[in-house]
């Protein structure tokens, strides 16, 4: 029987990992096994993090998740690499499966995360972090002056398109049809943008240059006519949307209409008592390392007072 167990290890998981061991609550982590073996979040696949306080030089993904491990592991922390398979919210102790073992614990945090949709062009996943990125907050500061594009229509690319207007010497929004799907304020706003250009019923055919280890030049497809053309920048944001990892809690916890999981305002509480939420599962607005940090220490304040007022 555990006290705490954290899903997922990324900033938040992390961050609960440390508040939960320094309450004397024995915290185990099942990390999750991604990306051929590799856990940590979505920081695993970023190069360069300029915008975690404390790191006036900057630091590199993987590099600050083990920063973040280690300093779990230092409190106590247990960290188990396993997948969880399967899990039983429905009564307390709670039961998570994984598929050599059953662990039973009397508080749950889902720090699970959520995951970037792409193009699925073969190019792009060889140019991520070269140039390709999944977010303008996170890397628009090293596309100062430059010429970028931005994919898609809805309010998350409108709003990227906003933000690299205010770095960027242009932003050419690449959509599939011939009218935005995003809010009427937020496409107001970007179409207003001088700064920002628009290019309507086209696709990204391709992403150049792999040889050159950089972006130079995107292939866009016109979908009505066929016709190719080859747009010359430096960086390619893909803002079609994020798919969070909870397929794991489907019909055990409520999650809302684009499946993150659902959480009492101001509070890491989901749907079931014990069970909490930090991170990018429970967060489609800010998707930040340092705002998954803060509920992540959230979560595991709050298990520890669910933990007082049960015992």
């Amino acid at each position: 029987m555990h006290k705490v167990i954290i899903i997922g290890s990324g900033p938040g998981g992390h961050t609960a990992a440390i508040y939960a061991a320094r309450a004397n609550l024995s915290p185990v982590m099942i990390e999750g096994i991604v990306r051929g073996g590799v856990a940590g979040g979505q920081l695993m696949i970023t190069t360069e993090v300029e915008n975690y306080p404390g790191f006036p030089e900057g630091i590199k993904g993987p590099e600050m998740m083990e920063l973040f491990k280690k300093q779990s592991e230092r409190f106590g922390t247990k960290i188990i690499s396993a997948d969880v398979e399967r899990v039983d919210f429905s009564k307390r102790p709670f039961k998570l499966y994984t598929d050599e073992q059953e662990y039973v614990a009397q508080t749950v945090i889902v720090a699970t995360g959520a995951r970037a949709r792409w193009l699925d062009l073969p190019n792009e996943q060889k140019l991520q972090n070269h140039g390709v990125s999944a977010c303008a907050t996170c890397d628009g500061y090293f596309f100062r002056n430059m010429d970028v594009a931005v994919v898609g229509g809805g309010d998350t690319a409108m709003e990227e398109a906003n933000y690299l207007a205010g770095l960027c010497k242009s932003v050419t929004v690449i959509h599939r049809r011939s009218e935005l799907r995003a809010s009427k304020i937020m496409a107001e706003r970007a179409l207003k943008n001088p700064k920002i250009k628009f290019v309507w019923d086209s696709a990204v055919a391709d992403v150049h240059d792999v040889s050159q280890n950089k972006v130079n030049a995107i292939t866009l497809e016109n979908l009505k006519t066929g016709a190719k053309s080859k747009l010359a920048v430096e960086g390619l944001f893909i803002a079609i949307g994020h798919t969070p990892n909870t397929d794991l809690f489907q019909g055990q916890l409520e999650l809302d209409e684009n499946g993150y999981v659902k959480t009492k305002p101001g509070t890491t509480q989901t749907s079931v008592e014990g069970v909490f939420a930090a991170g990018d599962v429970q967060d489609h607005v800010y998707r930040q390392a340092v705002t998954a940090a803060g509920t992540g220490c959230m979560a595991a304040i709050e298990a520890e007072r669910f933990l007082a007022t049960h015992e």
